[in-house]
């Protein structure tokens, strides 16, 4: 495999190595899956290319996109590369205020949206500018300005522009600025990550080394292109040839998976949450030997060893794996899979159990400032050390500050923050290392472990530390804690919010003859208080005296990204829960 120096030299080695696939970028519209060859791909990056530079573009203008996972994002993504423009990915599902702060700071030209009712959206907010930016419609319409006329004008012009965009091609280095990423963020105003070609291609071709997958397979992709982890992940995919679906939509991934069987995918520990919970629910309706055989299967996997080499050890998960787990391999088209996991920590009963049945997930570490990728778990060398992050990517550095935090240097760092150089010098020292604000330590001094946010850690009246995070990922291997939030910065007691996972909970309550009117009366009964405070005191066993939940309140709700709760990476908005809960907050100390 080739180390490109520029993202756009990804589409030579994908003409040279794999010029006949014909599945190299597929979409699903209306429940058919279309795909594009590679040799589609490379013409229409080419003709937009051609068409921007006719048009007047390059120079590093800034171009935004928004838009889902789409063949055509990465058609526009290396055209604005090739035209010498930078690439601005983001989130379709942003505020009017913060697309217009985006427009502004970027000092956008041109952007590109999904369809006609994205047009509509971000017209109003366009028309608020102080200069004029272009918008163009990636769906083909007759109504505005089509990415078809932009295919259109290429091939019109490529004859008196083709030249020029090789020679562009030639003299774009590597360290220069290819792609400008708006962090989400939990609190504070979005800041602009710069990114170069080499930061995106180094980071993206260290963890292809590291794959066990190969080009005759398949990836379903279904985590917004926009932000930096699918992104990498994307690029990875085409160091490798592999076939990359999109799926639908969120709530297709299941039958996505199952119609292109696809070999794998990535996705943040959420989305493998909600499996985990579908599958253990299918084990509920189970009955006589079949729910004995389920249970027991269940039962291994969450407490699965990968390097348990014993072979009646192993004998048994083979066993389960022919009465329960290819089961669940089939709903999700059959395959074994690789699984790669980020944005934030996941559970390792989660690891285990789906290890267990052959849907390897390997855990990885890292920010949009890195690129992202930090450290990973490592397929090739067969290295996946449950609770931890892997070893950190060949090529940079990482160490371990006083106070815990990990601070890392090499390619993969991002060039700054656009037009804040101050914010810049706050993360990025003297000596060049970026100052994560995570918290970490090294398992037998090479396997980084995540252990909170710097920010996150709060301290008790008493003196004490709590780190937040921690805790919370404690309580959620819980099978009824939804989700949860520890509080209690310059309180006596750390204290928690939890959102009870309902479907576990009706389940129980029909168990233990519990009976109730709706949920708000369910989650106030004394058996069910009684039966999650029980989840909470078996967490307390294993913390240290000043981190123990002493009280916890249990509310109806769902922590989402629509209603702000969640960032755009699932992460918990602490602000905003803390005010929607302020008065639950105030009451828990109260007394």
């Amino acid at each position: 495999m080739k180390q490109v120096a520029r993202t756009f030299d990804l589409l030579t080695e994908l003409e040279k190595n794999f010029p006949n696939k014909v599945d190299m970028l597929c979409k699903k519209r209306g429940g058919q899956w279309i795909k594009y060859s590679v040799k589609e791909y490379v013409k229409y990056s080419h003709l937009i290319s051609y068409a921007l530079n006719y048009l007047g573009y390059g120079n590093k203008d800034k171009a935004i996109t928004i838009c889902q996972n789409r063949p055509e994002w990465n058609f526009l993504d290396m055209g604005l590369n090739m035209a010498n423009m930078v690439h601005i990915p983001v989130y379709p599902t942003l505020s009017a205020e913060d697309y217009l702060y985006i427009f502004k700071h970027s000092d956008a030209k041109i952007i590109f949206v999904d369809s006609e009712s994205s047009f509509k959206k971000i017209e109003p907010i366009v028309q608020k500018m102080e200069r004029p930016c272009r918008i163009i419609i990636i769906d083909k319409t007759e109504s505005h300005e089509s990415l078809n006329d932009l295919y259109e004008i290429g091939e019109k012009h490529k004859a008196e522009v083709r030249d020029g965009i090789e020679r562009l091609k030639k003299e774009i280095k590597t360290e220069e600025l290819a792609s400008i990423i708006y962090t989400s963020g939990t609190t504070g105003t979005p800041k602009g990550v710069m990114l170069s070609h080499q930061n995106l291609m180094f980071n993206s071709y260290g963890h292809a080394v590291k794959q066990t997958v190969t080009s005759d397979q398949k990836m379903l992709s279904f985590l917004p292109l926009c932000h930096i982890y699918e992104r990498s992940m994307n690029y990875e995919y085409q160091y490798i040839g592999i076939s990359i679906y999109y799926a639908e939509n969120i709530g297709t991934i299941a039958k996505d998976l199952s119609e292109c069987h696809a070999d794998g995918f990535c996705a943040v520990p959420r989305v493998r949450e909600m499996m985990y919970g579908k599958r253990e629910a299918a084990g509920k309706n189970l009955k006589g030997i079949k729910k004995r055989i389920y249970s027991m299967a269940w039962e291994f996997a969450n407490k699965y060893d990968n390097y348990n080499t014993n072979w009646f050890y192993n004998y048994k998960r083979d066993l389960y794996d022919k009465l329960v787990y290819c089961k669940w391999r089939e709903n999700l088209g059959g395959n074994e899979m690789l699984i790669v996991s980020g944005g934030s920590s996941i559970q390792a009963k989660i690891v285990r159990l789906f290890n267990a049945a052959k849907l390897h997930i390997y855990e990885g570490y890292g920010m949009t400032e890195s690129s992202p990728v930090i450290a990973v778990n490592n397929p090739v060398e067969g290295i996946n050390v449950i609770g931890t992050v892997g070893k950190p990517m060949e090529g940079t550095i990482l160490k371990i500050a006083e106070d815990g935090e990990i601070l890392t240097k090499g390619p993969h760092v991002m060039l700054g923050y656009y037009k804040d150089p101050e914010q810049t010098k706050e993360v990025i020292d003297n000596e060049g290392f970026l100052h994560t604000g995570d918290i970490g330590t090294l398992v037998d001094g090479k396997y980084l472990k995540i252990t909170d946010r710097k920010k996150e850690i709060f301290k008790l009246s008493l003196g004490k530390y709590v780190a937040p995070q921690v805790i919370e990922n404690m309580l959620k291997e819980s099978s009824y804690i939804e989700n949860c939030i520890v509080v209690g910065e310059n309180q006596k007691f750390a204290s928690a919010i939890i959102i009870p996972d309902m479907e576990r909970i009706h389940f129980w309550a029909a168990k233990h003859n519990v009976t109730y009117n709706d949920n708000e009366e369910l989650v106030k009964n004394p058996k069910v208080l009684a039966k999650i405070h029980s989840e909470v005191e078996e967490v307390n066993a294993k913390l240290a005296p000043h981190e123990k939940i002493k009280r916890e309140k249990v509310v109806i709700g769902e922590w989402t990204t629509a209603n702000n709760m969640l960032s755009q990476t699932l992460k918990l908005k602490r602000a905003n829960i803390h005010k929607k809960y302020s008065k639950i907050i105030d009451g828990i100390y109260k007394n």
